[in-house]
């Protein structure tokens, strides 16, 4: 899910969620988002959490990256705590 949340938060524009069904999963998502903006100069400014955790979060600045278990997505819920931010992109 992409949200866009710079109407309700001053400290970035956009949420980036997504989910994996396991640990290496996880891994293999925050690795690819690595790659993938690595080569156009991007690198996260901050990094939080372990995919063993079940929670990764990437700070890119305007653009935070959450990359979820199954499980701590449903308990977190990042979707309905921030319902007043706009969905820009919902894949299932």
């Amino acid at each position: 899910m992409l949200l866009d949340i710079s109407k309700v938060a001053s400290f970035a524009d956009y949420f980036v969620i997504a989910s994996g069904q396991s640990v290496r999963q996880l891994e293999a998502m925050v690795e690819s988002v690595n790659e993938g903006l690595s080569p156009e100069g991007v690198k996260p400014m901050g990094r939080e959490g372990d995919a063993s955790s079940g929670w990764v979060l990437l700070d890119y600045g305007d653009v935070i990256v959450h990359a979820f278990g199954r499980e701590e997505r449903g308990h977190y819920d990042l979707e309905a705590l921030w319902h007043d931010a706009t969905p820009v992109v919902r894949v299932q």
